[in-house]
């Protein structure tokens, strides 16, 4: 395959100075006037569907598509002819058609079919660095590692993606958590106890350790003491040299809250208790799939500049689309998690010991939770795009859009590890 152009974010020479970005940080104290009128391109539906909000009975106030102009300048950096490119944005392609049932009542928005050529190449660069580079599993964990059908996952998420190298970015990654999560806390070896101790020093593959020469050899050789810390290692070493230092920190801020998340829920395994619906959904906000969606811009080849990503608006948009995709993991990994030992919170299982509710009962009214967050999160971004329509901003927020989709569409089609209750 021929060698991939350079990676790494460029900003487009038409990109607005930060400057511009004071009416949305000063909009909750001061109305804003969105730009002049003009029809959304009909060959971008991502892009409509963000700027178009929420949609059902009582939801057109919150429609942009009347009053937001998308900004006219290119918001993809310039780059080098790629020998690997992206599908064309006015193309259209097949909606997934792969075997999977949805969840019955779930709000979703179907996906293309993911490229079969970047899905096959992403696959047989991901084996080989699990292998090959991290050591990542045993022999007899193989067909689990190809059930993930994580190649599938990555390009369905991340379809903007300038070349393979770009996807191998979020695969890598993806791949990482995954491991730690089974072998910490999960089916392969994991347990709640001992649990913090295990992640804090698998934090520090992604925030070093800043010490004295004394120390610091021990702390380098640990770095490859386990298959997760070496997963964790090279897959952040990659992401490093590809992303800015703001697009590495804020990575890195994303999985504290992860891991403090695991550690939440390690507590409470350890003391038997099952949380209010509250307080599983508090801890879910951060157990959650938070830092897939928020590197969409480095994958891009594109930075999100740190102050747009901080907007409080852009937070809550952020917040509801991560917590929007963990609830999907819960509803489709229902019947994989009910066969595992021991009690295994979801929020099904919560709803149905705190509200006592019958299992069928409190699965549909998860259903209606996800769907809540969803048209919460679409109303949120829009109203992100409406006061801030800058393209990068609009890109993003796309990006996460996408990505809610695709995580939906892979756990939907990935018959492997997951099947639907028999409520209906």
């Amino acid at each position: 395959m021929p060698a991939p152009g350079p990676l790494g974010p460029t900003a487009p020479a038409s990109q607005q100075p930060t400057p511009s970005i004071q009416p949305a940080v000063s909009a909750a104290t001061g109305p804003v006037t969105p730009p002049a009128p003009a029809p959304v391109p009909a060959a971008d539906p991502g892009l409509r569907r963000i700027l178009g909000g929420p949609t059902g009975l009582g939801t057109s106030s919150l429609s942009l598509a009347r009053a937001l102009k998308p900004p006219t300048s290119d918001s993809r950096p310039a780059a080098a002819p790629d020998p690997d490119p992206a599908p064309e944005a006015d193309q259209v392609l097949p909606v997934s058609s792969s075997e999977g049932p949805v969840v019955p009542g779930l709000y979703h928005h179907p996906v293309p079919e993911p490229d079969p050529a970047r899905v096959e190449e992403v696959s047989r660069r991901i084996k080989r660095w699990a292998e090959d580079e991290v050591q990542l599993y045993p022999e007899e964990w193989e067909g689990q590692f190809d059930g993930f059908s994580v190649g599938r996952y990555m390009v369905a998420c991340h379809p903007d993606a300038p070349s393979i190298d770009h996807l191998m970015l979020a695969t890598r990654l993806m791949v990482a958590e995954n491991a730690v999560d089974d072998c910490y806390c999960e089916d392969h070896g994991g347990s709640p106890v001992g649990l913090g101790g295990r992640i804090l020093l698998a934090h520090t593959t992604l925030d070093h350790l800043h010490t004295t020469p004394e120390y610091a050899p021990a702390w380098e050789e640990s770095l490859g003491s386990d298959a997760p810390r070496r997963a964790y290692r090279s897959a952040m070493d990659y992401f490093v040299r590809a992303a800015t230092p703001s697009q590495s920190d804020r990575y890195r801020h994303d999985m504290a809250r992860l891991h403090m998340g695991y550690l939440a829920e390690a507590a409470w395994a350890q003391t038997e208790y099952v949380p209010e619906v509250w307080e599983y959904l508090a801890m879910r906000q951060f157990n959650n799939f938070r830092p897939c969606p928020t590197i969409t811009d480095t994958v891009g080849g594109y930075e999100l500049p740190a102050d747009l990503h901080a907007l409080p608006k852009m937070q809550r948009a952020i917040a509801l689309a991560g917590n929007a995709a963990t609830i999907v993991n819960d509803l489709y990994s229902y019947t994989k998690e009910l066969d595992s030992p021991g009690l295994h919170l979801n929020l099904p299982v919560v709803i149905a010991q705190r509200e006592q509710l019958s299992e069928r009962e409190a699965y549909l009214k998860a259903v209606e939770v996800h769907n809540q967050l969803m048209h919460a999160f679409e109303a949120a971004a829009a109203e992100v795009a409406a006061e801030c329509p800058l393209p990068s901003v609009l890109r993003f927020l796309k990006g996460v859009a996408t990505w809610v989709d695709g995580n939906h569409d892979w756990h939907r089609t990935n018959t492997y590890r997951y099947s639907l209750p028999d409520f209906w």
